[in-house]
């Protein structure tokens, strides 16, 4: 089957983005250094007597990718869920974006889990569309172009339980993007697929973060990751052990 590329540079756009008037202007004042995407404070999760984080302390800078890597039960999915809101730390504070709980920017983060959160029995379009409707604050993608981005076929009709389970994985990621988040937590985001789609899936991240958008991504598929990142998270008993400059940001400082 030949590469088609997944033109989601022609589809997501990038809240703010300056017009052709401003780009042509005389140049004006540096803008003031965005704030961070995440930051956490002495952050720790409990469960019972075991500590699944443990003090982590962390800033995420807005417009890069961040790769957590660490073995089984290291914390790297339980940090993502809190990044998300979606379970509260035990200790410590949590702040996204302009200072706000993860909470109060559920349309702003987009959350993708190991398991593809579709309905079996709806088409992709059913499912996005239905998720879409969820989002009334924000402009969303069409499912079309959702399912465009990824690589799959918006005109498909058969049911996301015939799926096969990288076409299940790029229907996830499709709904993923339909409220155009900022901030991108993803949770494997390459297994189940084939070494093409694998890269596929690479190539969307590429152009997702160059177009502004924060990404946070585990997986242990370091060698097929790494050079998306702008920062590895090492990850050992539920805290982060290393932080390492990744082959993007070293790229990108000396250019």
């Amino acid at each position: 089957m030949p590469h088609t590329p997944w033109p989601v540079n022609e589809i997501m756009t990038v809240a703010g983005s300056p017009t052709a008037e401003m780009r042509n202007s005389a140049p004006s004042a540096p803008a003031p250094a965005a704030p961070p995407a995440v930051r956490l404070e002495t952050v720790s999760k409990l469960y019972g007597t075991f500590a699944a984080l443990r003090k982590i302390t962390l800033e995420i800078e807005t417009a890069r990718c961040y790769v957590l890597l660490g073995e089984n039960g290291a914390g790297k999915s339980t940090l993502l869920r809190v990044l998300a809101g979606l379970i509260q730390p035990s200790y410590g504070t949590v702040r996204v974006f302009e200072g706000i709980a993860p909470g109060q920017a559920r349309g702003r983060i987009g959350y993708m889990s190991h398991a593809p959160m579709l309905y079996d029995q709806m088409t992709g379009q059913e499912n996005l569309a239905y998720f879409a409707g969820l989002y009334r604050d924000r402009h969303c993608l069409t499912p079309a172009e959702a399912l465009t981005a990824v690589g799959l076929d918006p005109a498909l009709t058969r049911p996301i339980s015939q799926y096969s389970q990288g076409m299940r994985q790029r229907a996830s990621l499709a709904r993923v993007l339909i409220s155009q988040p900022e901030l991108l937590l993803l949770d494997e985001p390459f297994s189940n697929m084939d070494v093409a789609s694998a890269h596929q899936m690479l190539d969307l991240l590429h152009t997702i973060r160059a177009a502004g958008r924060t990404i946070v991504l585990t997986t242990h598929q370091r060698e097929l990751a790494e050079p998306l990142a702008d920062s590895l998270l090492i990850m050992q008993a539920g805290a982060v052990s290393q932080v390492l400059d990744g082959p993007a940001r070293r790229s990108g400082a000396s250019a």
